[in-house]
């Protein structure tokens, strides 16, 4: 098992237990590093809800500088809306947010949850022990509303137009997944959009789910020889906004289906089955019903025959609750491998927790649900960072250790297409962070409390891997901040090849650990080995020529550039600024007085597009 190390006087002040698990104590103390890194000079974007702007984590360490750049509250109709969008509200600065306080009462009422999770990223501590990941990275939040995917998508290219204003690195963190929204197996506008900004240097980092304890999904195997899936499915608990079920189907591409509702009694004999659907040439959206002794059994419908993304038969069905009847799933195909996932439908928010799907004892030809394929959208998009949730790892006052195992709520993998999902896991239990001190719905109890220009605030913990996500986009800013010229795929690479294993992520495997558990201590030093190519072009490549190459006391660049503002560092391979200068059009001279000989990276800046060139000193 690795740990962080040994902690100064410095991280006895400001460390929980979660950041050991994580290494990032190591990386805070400079331990065998250049410097200490933070997060400085990283913006990450938080698309959740529940913010609390004036939470005093937001500022600094010091509480001198406060950390929140820009805010966008898609629910608030009073405007004024972000440039280039027609709706929401945006706060643009310290004021303007500090007076705003917080986001505005929505489907979730006055949450908790994105204060909580921004706290894990990037809090300051506020003089606690409860300091986020990267306590000087610069904090965006977007209060997302869910019910319009486009929505989401402007919340990823308003962060991305900051970004780029602010001239700095972009990660977004988001902590929350649908099982309906695009397609399960990763494909989609989402997906297509998440992509293009990937392609721009945006690193996406989002949480697996939390149905890794529940047997919500089904999977079966047509061939022309068979007949008929059966399976029965419950509906989940623990909610008063509980509709019913959603049922999210779906089968291979081109392999048409047809589904039918099985009500039953207590003995689960057929009381009644509906018709068979077939998804074969019926799109659409259809609201229906069928009398069961006199009651009335209320779903709907919505197929796609033949999805745009991925052309397989995709059906969203919505069961209203009953406690009177079971009810089961038919399903008929003559091909095809055919997915089911079952999760609460609710009449206030968004469900996203699973219920089961059973083989009663009396029919044991019907299929029993599993936890796999169980990484929600946007988490089971190739290019992002999906990330699953284990216990940390602590010393207890006796002196032994516990913790380390897979937090049982952690959604499963395997992904589809071969793509590994999870593909990294951090703490997500008991995790203790900021909470929103305007909430209306925390009904948890706070681990402290501290005042604050006349407020009370306090901290709480929240299991999910709604807390494990921020912490692994906290360890992507720490890695940017090392080298802010990698690429995300570079990012995504480092993270998962440093990921750290175990005996506990060899007992429960890829599928709910994914590469292992997230090292960002190995991960900055690898940050520091590695060249960065953000951006990198060749028709700006060819604007820039060294020589001779090797070299030794001097060499030349000649830079063809319009801009006054290219600006260059010379690094060496551990990632250390060795000088710095400003180029203009022309022949310029760089001193390599001082150097002993080996490999140097020189990054040039040309209005925001780096080229790094390699300069061998003799």
């Amino acid at each position: 098992m690795i740990v962080g190390s040994m902690m100064t006087a410095f991280g006895q002040a400001w460390l929980d237990k979660a950041v050991i698990d994580g290494r990032v104590d190591s990386v805070w103390n400079a331990i065998d590093l250049p410097q200490a890194f933070t997060g400085n000079g990283v913006i990450i974007g938080v698309t959740d809800w529940g913010f609390d702007y004036s939470h005093p984590v937001f500022y600094d360490t010091t509480m001198m500088h406060y950390r929140v750049l820009r805010a966008w509250d898609q629910f608030k109709t009073s405007g004024p809306a972000p440039d280039g969008f027609n709706y929401g509200t945006e706060y643009n600065g310290p004021e303007e947010l500090l007076t705003a306080r917080c986001d505005t009462s929505n489907c979730y009422d006055y949450n908790y949850h994105g204060t909580h999770c921004a706290s894990i990223a990037a809090g300051g501590g506020a003089g606690t022990v409860y300091r986020g990941v990267a306590p000087d990275a610069e904090l965006l939040f977007a209060s997302l509303y869910l019910d319009s995917l486009s929505r989401v998508m402007d919340a990823w290219n308003w962060m991305y137009n900051v970004a780029q204003q602010e001239g700095k690195r972009l990660i977004i963190s988001s902590s929350w997944g649908l099982y309906y929204a695009d397609n399960m197996d990763g494909t989609g506008a989402l997906a297509e959009e998440m992509q293009r900004l990937t392609d721009l240097g945006v690193v996406f980092v989002v949480s697996a789910g939390n149905n890794g304890d529940v047997n919500f999904h089904v999977k079966h195997e047509f061939t022309e020889l068979e007949d008929t899936m059966r399976t029965r499915f419950q509906f989940a608990t623990g909610s008063a906004d509980l509709w019913g079920s959603s049922l999210t189907m779906m089968n291979s591409a081109n392999s048409p289906f047809e589904f039918a509702l099985n009500v039953m009694d207590g003995n689960y004999q057929t009381i009644v089955e509906t018709p068979f659907i077939p998804t074969a040439n019926n799109d659409g959206y259809v609201d229906t019903f069928v009398v069961v002794n006199g009651d009335t059994l209320v779903f709907n419908y919505d197929i796609q025959s033949c999805n745009a993304y991925n052309q397989a038969p995709v059906v969203r069905l919505r069961v209203k609750y009953t406690n009177a009847y079971k009810l089961g799933l038919a399903v008929t195909a003559p091909a095809g491998t055919f997915h089911a996932w079952n999760v609460a439908e609710v009449t206030k928010a968004y469900g996203n927790w699973g219920a089961e799907f059973q083989a009663p004892a009396v029919h044991p030809d019907w299929v029993a649900g599993d936890n796999e394929y169980g990484i929600s959208t946007p988490s089971n998009i190739d290019c992002c960072i999906s990330v699953a949730a284990h216990v940390k790892r602590q010393m207890n006052p006796s002196g032994a250790f516990s913790g380390g195992e897979i937090a049982d709520f952690s959604s499963s993998g395997p992904g589809f297409h071969n793509i590994r999902k999870p593909e990294i896991s951090a703490p997500g239990k008991n995790i203790v962070a900021a909470i929103n001190s305007y909430t209306t719905s925390f009904t948890g109890t706070y681990k402290k409390r501290i005042e604050f220009n006349g407020r009370t605030y306090g901290f709480a913990a929240l299991s999910g891997t709604s807390m494990s996500c921020p912490f692994v986009a906290g360890v992507a800013a720490l890695v940017l901040e090392a080298n802010p010229y990698l690429s995300p795929v570079q990012v995504k690479s480092i993270l998962t090849g440093t990921a750290y294993n175990d005996t506990y992520t060899a007992e429960a495997g890829i599928d709910r650990f994914g590469y292992g558990k997230v090292d960002a201590y190995n991960a900055v030093r690898e940050a520091l080995r590695q060249v960065g190519i953000e951006d990198h072009t060749e028709s700006l490549e060819t604007r820039y020529a060294v020589f001779p190459n090797p070299a030794s006391g001097s060499c030349f660049l000649t830079a063809q550039t319009q801009s006054e503002n290219v600006t260059c560092g010379l690094y060496d391979l551990s990632g250390r600024l060795l000088q710095t200068g400003i180029l203009h059009s022309g022949v310029n001279m760089l001193s390599l007085n001082n150097l002993v000989p080996g490999c140097y990276l020189l990054r040039i800046n040309d209005d925001n597009q780096i080229v790094t060139k390699k300069i061998i000193v003799q």
